[in-house]
């Protein structure tokens, strides 16, 4: 089997939302028929899911939290926090699946199961507060994974990367004064959630381990790949992580409807190229990539199969 493990689970198509809602289970069903259309499905190492525990999320929300997320959506409520987050009735299973994605691509990896992994999974989490659901996000799974890693594998330091068109705000926040989880984004400006300043390097003892890179509209290929080469790798590589993490958009594409910054497919397997390559370097290859934006279906499989292709290359 491929060196590349692939986390997926049928209830992320059961996490129901609203008519005209852009995160919408389509998205994944776009990425499963890219997956039989080119023949990727067999070659690469299935991962199946389990739900994160509540100890799992306590390393990053707030206790009452989850209780909050599970009593809403049994009382039949259609979205959290009076926000743009739409659930439904298998939605609180649906995100405690995708927290405990990340969590098995990491158990996978340390085992040597694989070498690197892409989540599959949603709703998607790097909106998501310690303790608010915002934008289509419930629990931050990268950050759980995150904490996860460091508690219970005893990784040091966890590079995250943000490429989606939207500055990852609860990523942010929760690690902002954290100087063992470096977070690096590239965003879009102006665009929600208007946060992401590149004057936001964090506080305390994580002051110089947040990155922001905002990006203006019509940047295209070009921008992006000057930032990696001239920013982004070289931060990345002083910080010499154990484990790099992808918060992988592919809203940034130029069909995305929420987008402007009009990258191509062909970007996203360069970006991953450049991120496999810290991790080649500095942590032996260990890399979990886990979907988090991407609107127009075909760009989103389209993207998809390039990054996973990129992460299949030795």
């Amino acid at each position: 089997m491929s060196d590349t493990g692939f986390v997926y689970d049928d209830i992320f198509m059961k996490h129901e939302v609203m008519v005209g809602h852009p995160e919408r289970p389509e998205r994944l069903g776009a990425i499963l028929d890219m997956l039989d259309k080119t023949g990727l499905r067999d070659e690469l190492t299935w991962i199946t899911p389990r739900e994160a525990s509540l100890e799992d999320l306590a390393r990053v929300h707030e206790p009452h939290y989850a209780d909050f997320v599970r009593q809403a959506i049994d009382q039949g409520e259609h979205l959290l926090d009076g926000g743009d987050t739409s659930v439904g009735p298998h939605s609180y299973q649906a995100a405690l699946m995708a927290a405990g994605g990340v969590l098995e691509a990491i158990d996978a990896i340390v085992r040597g199961d694989v070498r690197n992994a892409f989540c599959a999974v949603r709703p998607p989490g790097h909106h998501a507060c310690a303790a608010r659901a915002m934008g289509f996000c419930i629990f931050n799974n990268i950050a759980v994974g995150a904490r996860y890693a460091q508690a219970v594998h005893g990784f040091k330091k966890v590079l995250i990367i943000d490429w989606d068109v939207h500055h990852g705000n609860g990523t942010h926040d929760i690690f902002y004064d954290d100087d063992t989880v470096f977070y690096i984004s590239t965003h879009q400006v102006p665009h929600y959630p208007g946060t992401g300043a590149s004057g936001q390097r964090g506080q305390g003892r994580g002051e110089g381990f947040t990155l922001n890179v905002p990006i203006r509209p019509g940047a295209g290929d070009d921008e992006l790949r000057l930032a990696y080469d001239t920013l982004i790798m070289p931060t990345a590589d002083n910080f010499d992580p154990d484990l790099v993490m992808i918060s992988a958009g592919f809203d940034a594409h130029d069909a995305d409807p929420l987008s402007g910054l009009e990258l191509t497919t062909g970007c996203y397997a360069e970006l991953t190229r450049m991120v496999k390559g810290i991790a080649d370097r500095h942590a032996r290859g260990r890399l979990v990539s886990v979907l988090e934006g991407g609107y127009n279906l075909d760009a989103l499989a389209a993207s998809v199969e390039t990054h996973l292709r990129a992460l299949m290359q030795e």
